[in-house]
């Protein structure tokens, strides 16, 4: 659970555009960082200052059907896909003179974009996991299952995670993290508020998980019951669970202790046989985010029959790959997870899906042709040399601040001087060699690139901390603070018109780009990011 902060992204009254087809680009379309058709010149400023400013963007700029809000940011990112779009089916159409990387990617977005293949196989990709759950005979056998599910699936919503991260106390070593799971909805709220609104959304969740158990197969009656089971066992872990609030809090998500420690606090699960099969022998110290949800685990697996279990495993591992079967279950999920949650009245056409797929299992291999296309080294030093100069000012700030001490100063002063500002892309690219990308096996390659990144992860434990690693790929429009590594970081797809216009003189790009630095910036020194020196 790295401590990122990433960009809170709001309507900005940037440039005023039309809405696009859904076509792929071959290159960014161009718009510029200042247009003042984004204004409503017809509104009083004195009277509505936000109209005024913005009111010309937002009548040109609808919320399209497949959104739950829109901005100048997603707008962006909508014409970033749209090119990641024209990328990947120039890489999957060529077949002669392709690259590794683009035979990868191409490959991939050709195997997802096969609806009808998708089709055709309904629930079947499920069925060789589906099997080894049935064939669990006790709960003894829980810990490797477990282990083979998280592997496959990168799914912490199973009952719990365990992962790498950077050590809280000594940011020079990585160590296991255990963290808490278990949950399908956002957060313990959900599960524990009386409000008509919580408990209709809770009403649906259930209607929703009954569903996906017929889709399994399962009678009406018996998808009930199973269902009945999950969100008894969901609320039991949720009761147990930190709110978002005390989330917020470092300190309340830190708890090392060794391995004996974790056995204490859920003996139920065998965790020598877990660590075994994730391939983690270096165990010695672990991160337990929050021991008191390990302990109700603990008494979940003791008073859970094991066909409860088995149908809480069920729900959980259909949930989380539905998005990768057919239309049923793909229609089912969107129906309560974006639309019933979150107001998005229309699924995403299959395109932006696969595109958004492709960015996010093989995202630095994607992010090289996005960068080699649309950001260039000039673009990379000006963003720099931006930066720079704003966290001069920050500090020029600092030490005039009336209210600090000299010693308070001194040390805010060290820790903005140590900041490592990351701009466009990785120094190092990872490199997905050893992920086999099939065509035609659109689920099978989920699985395996989910593996690799799992696999990826587990291997990082017991080894210095790689500080050039990044957290979001290229392509993506937006920005974060890592409070561990103590680094900001820009990707190229946030770096691009209208919100950084490389054709444009200064004053719009500090306007923008420019507050975008120093908003993260600021995370260092905010109520999580001050507890991190």
């Amino acid at each position: 659970m790295r401590k990122l902060t990433p960009l809170l992204l709001a309507p900005i009254a940037v440039a005023a555009f039309a809405q696009q087809p859904d076509t792929p680009l071959t290159s960014l379309p161009y718009t510029p960082g200042l247009d003042v058709t984004a204004m409503d010149r017809t509104a009083d400023p004195c009277n509505d200052f936000y109209q005024y400013t913005c009111g010309g963007w937002r009548a040109n700029n609808p919320i399209p059907p497949d959104q739950s809000s829109w901005h100048v940011y997603r707008k962006l990112g909508q014409d970033n896909q749209r090119f990641l779009w024209g990328i990947l089916e120039e890489s999957a159409k060529k077949k002669t003179g392709r690259s590794a990387v683009q035979q990868k990617i191409g490959d991939y977005f050709a195997a997802c974009m096969d609806e009808q293949a998708a089709e055709k196989l309904g629930p079947a990709p499920l069925k060789p996991m589906l099997e080894r759950i049935d064939a669990l005979k006790s709960k003894g056998e829980l810990a490797a299952l477990l282990a083979e599910l998280h592997q496959a699936t990168g799914d912490s919503g199973l009952f719990f995670g365990v992962g790498a991260n950077q050590d809280f106390a000594d940011s020079t070593r990585v160590i296991t993290f255990a963290a808490a799971g278990g949950l399908s909805l956002p957060d313990r709220d959900y599960y524990l508020k009386d409000d008509e609104k919580t408990k209709e959304i809770r009403d649906k969740y259930l209607q929703h998980v009954t569903r996906v158990f017929q889709l399994l197969g399962e009678t009406t009656e018996g998808a009930r019951r199973n269902a009945d089971t999950v969100m008894a066992i969901e609320t039991a872990l949720a009761k147990a669970s930190l709110s978002r609030v005390d989330r917020r809090d470092p300190y309340n998500q830190f708890h090392k202790m060794d391995l004996k420690g974790l056995k204490a606090l859920t003996p139920e699960l065998d965790w020598d046989v877990y660590f075994r099969k994730i391939a983690l022998t270096r165990t010695q110290v672990l991160n337990v985010t929050q021991p008191e949800f390990f302990k109700a685990l603990d008494v979940r697996l003791k008073q859970q029959s094991l066909d409860d279990i088995k149908a809480y495993l069920r729900w959980h591992l259909a949930s989380n790959m539905a998005p990768y079967l057919s239309k049923a279950f793909v229609n089912e999920n969107f129906d309560f997870f974006s639309k019933t949650l979150h107001g998005t009245p229309q699924l995403k056409p299959r395109w932006k899906r696969c595109v958004s797929l492709v960015d996010s299992q093989l995202g630095e291999a994607l992010g090289q042709e996005f960068v080699r296309r649309a950001f260039t080294p000039e673009m990379k030093a000006r963003t720099l040399r931006m930066t720079l100069q704003i966290e001069a000012a920050m500090a020029d700030d600092i030490r005039q601040l009336p209210w600090m001490s000299e010693a308070t100063k001194k040390r805010a002063l060290e820790k903005l001087h140590s900041i490592v500002n990351k701009i466009g892309y990785p120094d190092k690219w990872r490199n997905y060699g050893s992920v086999a990308i099939k065509p035609g096996d659109f689920f099978g390659n989920v699985v395996r690139a989910t593996r690799f990144e799992t696999k990826r992860d587990i291997a990082k434990i017991g080894k210095p901390v790689n500080r050039g690693e990044w957290q979001m790929t290229p392509p993506t429009v937006n920005a974060y603070y890592d409070a561990q590594l103590n680094d900001i970081n820009f990707a190229a797809g946030v770096l691009q018109p209208p919100l950084f216009d490389p054709r444009m003189d200064d004053a719009p790009n500090y306007g923008n780009t420019g507050t975008t630095i120093g908003h993260e910036l600021t995370h260092g020194f905010d109520d999580e990011g001050r507890k991190f020196d």
